[in-house]
Protein backbone atom coordinates (compact mmCIF):
# COMPACT_ATOMS: atom_id res chain seq x y z
CA UNK A 1 0.00 0.00 0.00
CA UNK A 2 1.20 3.50 -0.85
CA UNK A 3 0.04 6.87 0.42
CA UNK A 4 0.15 10.13 -1.54
CA UNK A 5 -0.21 13.24 0.62
CA UNK A 6 -0.85 16.68 -0.83
CA UNK A 7 -0.12 19.51 1.59
CA UNK A 8 -2.24 22.64 1.78
CA UNK A 9 -4.69 24.63 3.86
CA UNK A 10 -8.41 23.79 4.12
CA UNK A 11 -11.20 26.17 3.15
CA UNK A 12 -12.27 28.21 0.14
CA UNK A 13 -10.11 31.12 1.26
CA UNK A 14 -6.97 29.10 0.41
CA UNK A 15 -8.37 27.07 -2.50
CA UNK A 16 -6.21 28.34 -5.39
CA UNK A 17 -3.27 29.72 -3.41
CA UNK A 18 0.37 28.85 -3.99
CA UNK A 19 0.59 26.99 -0.68
CA UNK A 20 -2.15 24.60 -1.86
CA UNK A 21 -0.42 23.19 -4.92
CA UNK A 22 -0.19 19.82 -3.11
CA UNK A 23 -3.99 19.75 -2.82
CA UNK A 24 -4.19 20.58 -6.53
CA UNK A 25 -2.20 17.46 -7.43
CA UNK A 26 -4.42 15.25 -5.25
CA UNK A 27 -7.47 16.78 -6.94
CA UNK A 28 -5.93 16.09 -10.38
CA UNK A 29 -5.28 12.43 -9.45
CA UNK A 30 -8.76 11.96 -7.99
CA UNK A 31 -10.32 13.53 -11.09
CA UNK A 32 -8.34 11.33 -13.48
CA UNK A 33 -9.54 8.16 -11.75
CA UNK A 34 -13.00 9.28 -10.65
CA UNK A 35 -12.07 8.90 -6.97
CA UNK A 36 -13.79 10.88 -4.21
CA UNK A 37 -12.10 12.06 -1.03
CA UNK A 38 -14.20 12.21 2.12
CA UNK A 39 -13.56 13.53 5.61
CA UNK A 40 -12.02 10.88 7.80
CA UNK A 41 -10.81 10.22 11.32
CA UNK A 42 -7.27 11.30 10.43
CA UNK A 43 -8.03 15.05 10.43
CA UNK A 44 -8.09 14.99 6.65
CA UNK A 45 -9.93 14.10 3.49
CA UNK A 46 -8.87 10.77 2.07
CA UNK A 47 -9.77 7.79 -0.04
CA UNK A 48 -8.37 4.26 -0.31
CA UNK A 49 -8.42 2.96 -3.87
CA UNK A 50 -6.86 0.28 -6.05
CA UNK A 51 -4.79 1.25 -9.09
CA UNK A 52 -3.53 -1.58 -11.32
CA UNK A 53 -3.65 -4.00 -8.39
CA UNK A 54 -1.83 -1.67 -5.95
CA UNK A 55 -3.71 -0.12 -3.02
CA UNK A 56 -3.20 3.61 -2.76
CA UNK A 57 -4.37 6.24 -0.27
CA UNK A 58 -4.82 9.87 -1.28
CA UNK A 59 -4.77 12.31 1.65
CA UNK A 60 -5.37 16.04 1.98
CA UNK A 61 -4.72 16.98 5.65
CA UNK A 62 -7.30 19.45 6.96
CA UNK A 63 -5.16 20.60 9.89
CA UNK A 64 -3.64 23.64 8.16
CA UNK A 65 -0.16 23.42 6.74
CA UNK A 66 1.80 23.91 9.96
CA UNK A 67 0.12 20.91 11.62
CA UNK A 68 0.19 18.44 8.71
CA UNK A 69 1.96 15.79 10.78
CA UNK A 70 -1.11 15.55 13.04
CA UNK A 71 -3.03 14.08 10.10
CA UNK A 72 -0.33 12.02 8.37
CA UNK A 73 1.08 10.19 11.41
CA UNK A 74 -2.21 8.65 12.65
CA UNK A 75 -3.05 7.51 9.10
CA UNK A 76 0.38 5.88 8.73
CA UNK A 77 -0.01 4.17 12.11
CA UNK A 78 -3.50 2.88 11.28
CA UNK A 79 -2.46 1.42 7.91
CA UNK A 80 0.98 0.36 9.21
CA UNK A 81 2.81 2.35 6.53
CA UNK A 82 6.56 2.85 6.57
CA UNK A 83 7.96 6.28 5.60
CA UNK A 84 9.13 4.88 2.25
CA UNK A 85 5.47 4.07 1.44
CA UNK A 86 4.56 7.77 1.62
CA UNK A 87 4.96 10.50 -1.00
CA UNK A 88 4.41 14.10 0.16
CA UNK A 89 3.64 16.82 -2.39
CA UNK A 90 4.22 20.46 -1.49
CA UNK A 91 5.17 23.91 -2.74
CA UNK A 92 8.75 25.14 -3.08
CA UNK A 93 9.75 28.81 -3.29
CA UNK A 94 13.21 27.96 -4.63
CA UNK A 95 11.99 26.30 -7.84
CA UNK A 96 10.56 28.23 -10.80
CA UNK A 97 6.76 28.06 -11.10
CA UNK A 98 5.67 24.62 -12.29
CA UNK A 99 9.07 22.92 -12.12
CA UNK A 100 9.02 19.70 -10.13
CA UNK A 101 11.75 17.95 -8.17
CA UNK A 102 11.61 14.58 -6.41
CA UNK A 103 13.82 13.35 -3.59
CA UNK A 104 13.82 10.62 -0.97
CA UNK A 105 14.86 12.57 2.11
CA UNK A 106 16.02 15.92 3.35
CA UNK A 107 15.43 18.70 5.83
CA UNK A 108 12.43 21.00 5.97
CA UNK A 109 14.11 23.92 4.17
CA UNK A 110 11.96 26.36 6.14
CA UNK A 111 8.69 24.71 5.02
CA UNK A 112 6.48 24.41 8.10
CA UNK A 113 4.36 21.59 6.70
CA UNK A 114 7.48 19.47 6.17
CA UNK A 115 8.80 20.53 9.58
CA UNK A 116 5.57 19.19 11.14
CA UNK A 117 5.91 15.90 9.25
CA UNK A 118 9.54 15.44 10.31
CA UNK A 119 8.58 16.16 13.94
CA UNK A 120 5.63 13.73 13.94
CA UNK A 121 7.26 10.96 11.90
CA UNK A 122 10.58 11.17 13.71
CA UNK A 123 12.50 10.94 10.43
CA UNK A 124 13.58 13.05 7.46
CA UNK A 125 13.49 9.98 5.21
CA UNK A 126 10.24 10.06 3.29
CA UNK A 127 9.58 10.62 -0.41
CA UNK A 128 8.90 14.17 -1.53
CA UNK A 129 7.66 15.85 -4.66
CA UNK A 130 8.22 19.60 -4.66
CA UNK A 131 6.43 21.89 -7.09
CA UNK A 132 7.97 25.27 -7.75
CA UNK A 133 5.94 28.37 -7.01
CA UNK A 134 8.78 30.86 -7.58
CA UNK A 135 9.70 33.70 -5.26
CA UNK A 136 7.96 37.04 -5.00
CA UNK A 137 9.47 39.58 -7.37
CA UNK A 138 8.36 42.43 -5.13
CA UNK A 139 8.88 43.27 -1.49
CA UNK A 140 5.86 41.10 -0.62
CA UNK A 141 6.55 39.02 2.51
CA UNK A 142 6.85 35.30 1.80
CA UNK A 143 3.91 34.45 4.10
CA UNK A 144 1.65 36.72 2.03
CA UNK A 145 3.05 35.41 -1.25
CA UNK A 146 2.34 31.73 -0.51
CA UNK A 147 -1.22 32.54 0.64
CA UNK A 148 -2.09 34.40 -2.58
CA UNK A 149 -3.33 32.87 -5.85
CA UNK A 150 -0.92 32.30 -8.71
CA UNK A 151 -0.34 35.23 -11.01
CA UNK A 152 -1.80 35.11 -14.51
CA UNK A 153 1.75 34.62 -15.85
CA UNK A 154 2.26 31.55 -13.61
CA UNK A 155 -1.03 29.79 -14.41
CA UNK A 156 0.13 27.78 -17.44
CA UNK A 157 3.37 26.66 -15.76
CA UNK A 158 1.52 25.61 -12.61
CA UNK A 159 -1.09 23.62 -14.55
CA UNK A 160 1.73 21.86 -16.39
CA UNK A 161 3.53 21.17 -13.09
CA UNK A 162 0.37 19.77 -11.48
CA UNK A 163 -0.23 17.42 -14.43
CA UNK A 164 3.41 16.31 -14.50
CA UNK A 165 3.30 15.74 -10.73
CA UNK A 166 0.16 13.59 -11.10
CA UNK A 167 1.98 11.62 -13.84
CA UNK A 168 4.89 11.06 -11.44
CA UNK A 169 2.48 9.85 -8.75
CA UNK A 170 0.95 7.37 -11.18
CA UNK A 171 4.43 6.11 -12.08
CA UNK A 172 5.20 5.65 -8.38
CA UNK A 173 2.08 3.52 -7.94
CA UNK A 174 3.79 0.95 -10.20
CA UNK A 175 7.55 1.53 -9.86
CA UNK A 176 10.29 2.08 -7.30
CA UNK A 177 10.73 5.73 -6.29
CA UNK A 178 14.31 5.79 -7.66
CA UNK A 179 12.93 5.08 -11.16
CA UNK A 180 10.38 7.86 -10.78
CA UNK A 181 13.13 10.30 -9.75
CA UNK A 182 15.24 9.30 -12.76
CA UNK A 183 12.31 9.85 -15.12
CA UNK A 184 10.88 13.08 -13.72
CA UNK A 185 13.94 14.94 -12.39
CA UNK A 186 15.34 15.36 -15.92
Amino acid sequence: MKCIVGLGNPGKKYNKTRHNVGFMVIDELAGRHNWTLKKDKFKGKSTVETHDGEKVILLKPQTYMNLSGESVRPLMDFYQLAPEDVLVIYDDLDLPAGKIRLRQKGGHGGHNGIRSLIDHLGTKEFNRLRIGIGRPDTAMPVVDYVLHPFSREQQEDIQSGVKKSADACEWWMQRPFAEVMNEFNN
